[in-house]
């Protein structure tokens, strides 16, 4: 086999607590990942010379912040692999929306190196790698959905909800890092256990056009956030309660229609 084409699914947060902020600068958080059927493309393909060529559409993301090309990195240098690679990625998800395209691509792309290298990688081993990169990279690894404490590396697996949802992306890129910065610099913030996402009121505080949406809505319908932002997300039964959301989308923002799935198409790779 020289190419493997894979999905790599979004995820979305139905709860999102934030417990603390641990020595190493990671935050130590309670949540519950869903996986839902909004997916990236990501085509592998092994080349005859040693180069990494990653080619991504819409070409959003700049190379060095690629985290697909950590991946091919880390796999080349702890695993000797003199082997070429050539990536396509096709983005659907968008970046900087709380939905986990970035990890969920980091996922794919080392289940892709693994067999396409001929590896041979341990799940547990995988696992390490993908802690290495990222968090949640080890969640997407897993394949399930999932209770998730920790840093994000503790995982217990949870059913699916079953539930059908509106995404609504406000085209704004929010950093991780940063809204994870302005939650931990304003006490605040800190202790509202009501909230359904520690990380809405800092987000709001930073996006000025997301509370106006939310504070204008939020008494009629029921807005979740998902990750660090920006998307948020409202649950819905039928067609006539979706026409009524999609009412209140401001014009130059993107939506997404999405169902909860109960496992990645990347599950039982290895």
């Amino acid at each position: 086999m020289s190419t493997l084409i894979l999905k790599s699914p979004a995820k979305i947060n139905i709860y999102l607590k934030v417990l603390k902020k641990r020595s190493d600068g990671y935050h130590e958080l309670e949540s519950a990942f869903q996986l839902i059927n909004l997916y990236d493309e990501l085509e592998a393909s092994i080349t005859k010379s040693e180069e990494i060529r990653i080619e991504c559409s819409p070409n959003t993301i700049k190379l060095e912040e690629n985290i697909i090309l950590k991946a091919v990195q880390l796999v080349k240098s702890k695993y000797k692999v003199k082997q070429g690679i050539y990536i396509k990625l096709k983005k659907e998800i968008p970046i900087g929306a709380g939905l986990g395209g970035g990890s969920s691509n980091a996922a794919s792309a080392l289940l892709a190196l693994n067999n396409l290298w001929g590896l041979e990688i341990s799940q547990t081993n995988l696992l390490k790698l993908g802690k290495d990169l990222g968090a949640d990279v080890p969640f997407f690894l897993n394949g399930k959905n999932a209770y998730v404490s920790g840093i994000g590396d503790k995982l217990k697996e949870k059913k699916s909800d079953n539930s059908k949802y509106i995404l609504i992306y406000p085209n704004i890129v929010a950093s991780t890092k940063k809204v994870f910065e302005f939650y931990s610099n304003n006490k605040k913030f800190m202790g509202d256990d009501n909230l359904q996402n520690s990380l809405l009121k800092p987000l709001l505080s930073m996006y000025p056009e997301i509370k106006s949406f939310y504070d204008k809505n939020v008494s009629s319908f029921d807005i979740k956030l998902t990750g660090s932002g920006s998307t948020m997300f409202i649950s819905y039964k039928d067609e006539g309660e979706l026409e009524k959301i999609m009412e209140i989308i401001p014009i130059n923002w993107r939506f997404f229609l999405a169902e909860a799935i109960q496992y990645s198409p990347l599950r039982g790779m290895s």
